[in-house]
């Protein structure tokens, strides 16, 4: 069966802040383009997980009037805490200036960014929700010419079933990628255009987060806490953050370096022991988990930004790592980014023919707040690369003395390189979950409601099907079954412990591509399955 086709002038790959941004200022600036978004997850909002404080800056430029449009940001922060935690203490430590949130809200980014979802189409934006974007289409010239849809109703055996329905393909004048951290197909551009030859490795870190509602005489709404320390050692980056909500909800997440060394860690079970702090554990007691979730995030700074532009489309948001790490923020760049390639974009369509390659875009983009904001905390996360105690020496060295000014920039390796074999490491004796505070994976992704179609191939691939015993089993004591905050890899043996093998259960899979990331031998490519599988998260 041949595949239909449709023709857009922008075609925008994800549905995220930075995706729906984007199709909203082409559509302001000329309502006459045609703008397409794609979504992968079963709505607009469903794969959406952040912590989330929100810096209102980019959303006012792109709707002044936010307030009157009812905009679901709905507590202001009134109170930020910094604490270092022992494993029986916390110590208030001075907020640094980057994480003063004064002026900023706590939000749901899932249901933020429903709301943009309902504002774009009320601009004509035509939203196509549960398809995933599964490849590039190119011209003879090799210009990007847009994309095409997953194919529905392939078998395990890679075979159509009677469900078979062709994916569709997509063209447009210009495409924007917008896929979110580690996009599946922003992957294959890096390689086509060689787009990361002039930049530093991208580094990550996996955000693991829980949503409770919590006894009504504990919760502060307003309320913004960020820890450092235990339960991680000095030598791993990391920490917490507590964002107290509106209806006596609590957002409480933890954050790993994907840079971490000892292969034994479980950033899934580091979070829950940190819930069992003495200064933690009682805001939680008494209260109902609703929801989790997790999702990598991108911490290389300013000096991992690829290039932005190639012939036929762009990068923006976190697909391009617009995170600032220090501010623990990334929402307010990632829009900002979008609005500055959608006027070059724009402008670039208004001309007769539209320009091929919209080299105007990174341009202006080094031009703008965003280009200054990141440059000026580009050296605070490799900082800490020597240490919690180096990294907080030098920040506050960088913040305070230097101001961001600073003649030098520092240097990242890629995460999957950092790990080093299982024998070189102590193994990490992690406490049994009390159903109270801390739970286990399986029904932690229970309440994440992810569901993926089972009779399909699954989406997690191995290049070579015998790494995982051979090398990841043999060197690293398999540390898939550790990275993974889903349970999707399981090596299992025989009855009497012999033909280990490497299990992948992909059904689930929360899309978070921290397997992708960290695997040593990255052997492990992530691709989308069937359009609307993974997480619903109902106010993530």
């Amino acid at each position: 069966m041949e595949r239909e086709s449709m023709e857009f002038d922008v075609v925008v790959v994800g549905g995220g802040p930075s995706g729906l941004t984007a199709a909203i200022r082409l559509k302001q600036i000329n309502a006459d383009l045609s703008v397409c978004v794609l979504e992968k997850g079963s709505e607009v909002g469903a794969h959406i997980l952040s912590g989330a404080v929100i810096e209102t800056r980019s959303l006012a430029e792109l709707f002044p009037d936010w307030k009157e449009r009812d905009a679901p940001l709905l507590t202001p922060a009134t109170d930020d805490r910094f604490m270092f935690l022992t494993e029986s203490k916390a110590i208030r430590l001075m907020t640094p200036p980057q994480m003063n949130n004064h002026g900023n809200y706590i939000v749901s980014l899932g249901n933020f960014t429903r709301w943009l979802g309902a504002q774009a189409e009320a601009l004509g934006v035509e939203i196509f929700a549960g398809f995933a974007a599964a490849e590039v289409l190119y011209h003879e010239d090799g210009s990007v010419k847009g994309v095409a849809t997953g194919d529905m109703g392939i078998g395990k055996d890679g075979q159509p079933t009677h469900n078979h329905t062709p994916g569709v393909e997509l063209w447009a004048r210009q495409t924007i990628f917008a896929e979110g951290c580690r996009g599946s197909l922003t992957k294959t551009l890096f390689e086509r255009f060689d787009l990361r030859k002039d930049c530093e490795d991208q580094t990550y870190g996996i955000g693991i987060k829980e949503l409770w509602e919590i006894d009504p005489a504990r919760h502060k709404a307003g309320t913004i806490i960020h820890t450092v320390g235990w339960p991680l050692d000095s030598q791993t980056y990391g920490g917490s953050f507590l964002y107290h909500l509106e209806n006596n909800q609590v957002a409480v997440g933890f954050v790993v370096g994907l840079d971490y060394a000892n292969p034994h860690l479980s950033p899934f079970d580091e979070f829950q022991r940190f819930k069992t702090h003495p200064a933690i554990r009682p805001i939680f007691e008494g209260g109902r988990r609703v929801s989790y979730g997790a999702r990598a995030l991108s911490e290389g700074g300013f000096q991992s930004v690829p290039k932005l532009s190639f012939p036929g489309g762009v990068l923006v948001g976190d697909t391009a790592g617009f995170l600032n790490v220090p501010k623990i923020k990334g929402t307010h760049t990632a829009m900002k980014s979008a609005m500055v390639a959608a006027e070059a974009v724009a402008e670039a369509l208004g001309h007769e023919g539209g320009a091929n390659e919209v080299s105007a875009y990174p341009e202006h983009l080094r031009k703008s707040w965003l280009w200054r904001e990141l440059h000026e905390v580009r050296n605070i996360r490799p900082s800490f690369h020597w240490g919690l105690w180096g990294g907080i020496a030098y920040s506050a060295l960088e913040t305070y003395v230097f101001k961001g000014k600073m003649p030098w920039t520092l240097h990242h390796q890629p995460d999957h390189l950092a790990l080093k074999k299982a024998s070189e490491c102590p193994k990490i004796a992690y406490p049994k979950p009390d159903g109270v505070v801390s739970f286990d994976k399986l029904s932690s992704v229970f309440i994440s409601s992810t569901n993926h179609e089972e009779n399909q191939p699954a989406h997690l691939k191995l290049r070579d099907p015998a790494v995982p015993v051979a090398i990841n089993l043999e060197h690293y004591d398999a540390p898939e079954q550790r990275y993974c905050p889903a349970g999707v890899y399981e090596i299992v043996r025989n009855d009497d412990g012999s033909n280990p093998r490497l299990q992948i259960n992909a059904q689930n899979c929360l899309h978070c591509k921290t397997c992708d990331i960290k695997d040593p031998t990255q052997n492990i490519n992530w691709v989308v399955p069937e359009g609307g599988g993974g997480p619903n998260y109902p106010n993530m």
